[in-house]
């Protein structure tokens, strides 16, 4: 079994476990497919492809790193509630996300996912630069600008996942 499916493995029971415990749950629950839901994540990354933008046409390019990286969340989470699973782990949601990937599922490469976030970093690794980590580093920094090509790129990849998400949502 994959790293991916362990981790979702994990998540399932991690959710199941909290719920039993009268808790809410903070990992990976099966639900019913929910289209609407998915449109609605669907809308609020569009929203925030407009928000990147008007940030940085007004100056405040730190803040895009944060509205780029929920931008793809949301097409993540749209993903997520077409297949029928509701998540309250960042970690779940992308481990979710490379087991359909895994499963071809889903037209979002390993690739791209593997620039939001990586999933294999050992003790020992070096953390690549990866869309979590540039969200982190300019939301808890003092730096008030990002890089020219750290927003190109970004912004491709968000807009790519946006596109490769309405196609799996088929929108």
């Amino acid at each position: 079994m994959s790293h991916a499916k362990n981790k979702v493995e994990w998540c399932l029971n991690k959710a199941k476990k909290e719920l039993q415990e009268g808790k809410k749950h903070r990992g990976l629950l099966k639900v019913d497919t929910n289209l609407e839901k998915a449109r609605e994540h669907l809308s609020k990354a569009e929203r925030n492809l407009k928000v990147t933008i008007y940030l940085q046409k007004g100056g405040y390019s730190d803040w895009c790193s944060i509205s780029i990286f929920y931008m793809i969340y949301h097409c993540f989470l749209a993903i997520l509630a077409k297949f029928g699973y509701e998540t309250r782990n960042q970690e779940c949601t992308f481990a979710l996300i490379a087991s359909l990937i895994e499963d071809k599922k889903i037209i979002i490469s390993h690739d791209d996912l593997e620039k939001v976030s990586t999933l294999d970093i050992t003790e020992t690794q070096e953390s690549p630069e990866t869309a979590v980590n540039i969200r982190e580093y300019y939301q808890y920094s003092t730096k008030m600008s990002l890089e020219n090509k750290e927003y190109q790129e970004l912004l491709l990849l968000a807009k790519s996942i946006l596109d490769k998400t309405k196609e799996t949502l088929e929108i």
